[in-house]
């Protein structure tokens, strides 16, 4: 049942993941279009600047999860690289439990006023001419710390199968 649950969740973040991860190479040819049109033609767009950042934000918002998964954040390892894979798990699931998991729950808690805001008048661009979703790029904030908060609770139960191990 637990691993069951484990391959969910991490499918939901691996499939959300490579999904957006399309958005990189739209990044990249948006940004070559911008720069092409701007310069060698002397054509600017606010909502072409705009959507760079908001395909930035789909990335990096909605991928966090996936990269936590896979182990790619940044950390100090000065002594967990030194650790068997037991003290590893240990410390996976305590750095689960009690950082990433409560700071996950409270992000979302404390965003929710500041995205529901946005929506409740569709915030748009403060430039004309821009993209009027700034209350959807805001959405991202709650969504990114559920996506994460699931992922830790994938990696917490990954770390108590690897504790109850019998080897």
């Amino acid at each position: 049942m637990l691993n069951k649950l484990i391959c969910c969740i991490d499918s939901i973040n691996e499939t959300i993941s490579n999904v957006v991860s399309w958005l990189v190479a739209l990044m990249v040819i948006t940004m070559f279009c911008i720069v092409v049109l701007r310069y060698g033609f002397n054509i600017g767009s606010i909502a072409a600047q705009e959507s760079i950042t908001y395909m930035h934000g789909f990335v990096f918002m909605l991928a966090i999860a996936h990269t936590l998964k896979i182990n790619g954040h940044v950390r100090v390892d000065i002594l967990y690289q030194r650790l068997k894979p037991k003290g590893r798990a240990i410390v996976n699931l305590l750095g689960s439990l009690f950082l990433l998991l409560p700071v996950c729950a409270f992000i979302m808690y404390i965003s929710w006023d500041y995205v529901s805001t946005s929506w409740a008048y569709y915030e748009g661009s403060r430039e004309a001419g821009g993209i009027n979703g700034i209350f959807l790029l805001k959405s991202l904030i709650p969504l990114m710390a559920a996506l994460l908060f699931l992922q830790g609770l994938s990696e917490a139960m990954k770390s108590i199968c690897q504790l109850s191990e019998k080897h």
